[in-house]
C-alpha cells in the first residue's frame, strides 16, 4: 500500500516537471511571437495555455486524492501542501507566457517592442527560460543549491526589469505614452515569471528541510550547507 501511495507522489511531481516543460516552451514561443511580431506563433502559446491549466487541474484532484486516502503527515504533507502551490504557482506562469503572446497579438502587424528596447526583452526571455528550466530541475531533484541559483536569476530580472524602466523614463524616450504602457506591462509578465519561480523553488526548500516557507531565503541558506 505504502508502495503505491509513493508512487502517487512521485506522478505528482513528474506532472508538475512536465508543466515546467509546457511553460519554457510557451515563454520561449511568446518572446519570439513577440519580438517577431508572429501572429501565428502568438496563437499557438494562447491556445497552448489550455494543455497548462489541465495538468495543474490534474495535480490538485491527484493531491487531494492522496490527502483524503492516505491522510499524508510530516514529510509527505508538505509534499501535497506544496505540490499544490507549486502548481498553482506553474499555472500563473502559463498564464504570464500567455499575456506576453497577447500583446504581441494586440499589436500585430506591428511590434509591441521598439527597437532600442528589443536587446533588454532578449535578455529578459532567455533568464526566464533558464529560470523555469532550473525550477524543473529543482521539482525533479529536491537540490536546494539549485535553489539558489533560481534566486540568482530572479536578480538578473529584477536588473532588467529597473533598466527597461530606466529607458521608458528617460528624456530621450521617443515612442509616445501607449508604447510607454505596452513595454512596462510586459517588462513586469517578465518579472512576475521569475518571481513565481522563486516561489517554487522556496516551497521545494521546505520540502527538503522543513523550514517554513516564509522564513526561506534560497541563495542565503547556501552558507549553511
Amino acid at each position: 500500500m505504502r508502495e503505491v501511495y509513493h508512487e502517487q507522489l512521485d506522478r505528482v511531481s513528474d506532472d508538475l516537471v512536465e508543466m515546467t516543460r509546457l511553460v519554457a516552451s510557451a515563454m520561449n514561443r511568446a518572446t519570439q511571437s513577440l519580438l517577431d511580431a508572429d501572429l501565428q506563433l502568438a496563437e499557438s502559446v494562447i491556445a497552448g495555455d489550455d494543455a497548462i491549466d489541465a495538468i495543474a487541474s490534474k495535480v490538485e484532484a491527484d493531491c487531494f486524492q492522496v490527502s483524503a486516502r492516505q491522510q499524508p503527515v510530516a514529510t509527505d504533507l508538505r509534499i501535497v501542501v506544496a505540490a499544490l502551490r507549486i502548481s498553482a504557482s506553474l499555472e500563473r506562469m502559463g498564464d504570464l507566457a500567455a499575456h506576453i503572446a497577447k500583446s504581441a497579438r494586440m499589436r500585430y502587424p506591428a511590434s509591441a517592442v521598439p527597437a532600442q528596447l528589443r536587446p533588454t526583452f532578449q535578455a529578459m526571455g532567455a533568464v526566464a527560460q533558464n529560470v523555469v528550466s532550473k525550477t524543473g530541475s529543482v521539482i525533479a531533484t529536491k537540490d536546494v543549491s539549485m535553489a539558489a541559483d533560481v534566486a540568482r536569476m530572479d536578480e538578473e530580472m529584477d536588473r532588467l526589469h529597473r533598466e527597461m524602466f530606466q529607458t521608458v523614463l528617460s528624456p530621450t524616450w521617443e515612442f509616445g505614452v501607449e508604447s510607454a504602457v505596452d513595454v512596462t506591462l510586459l517588462s513586469r509578465f517578465y518579472e512576475r515569471f521569475a518571481d513565481h519561480a522563486v516561489t517554487i523553488a522556496k516551497r521545494v526548500v521546505y520540502v527538503a528541510t522543513g523550514e517554513p516557507y516564509a522564513t526561506v531565503d534560497p541563495e542565503a541558506m547556501l552558507d549553511n550547507l
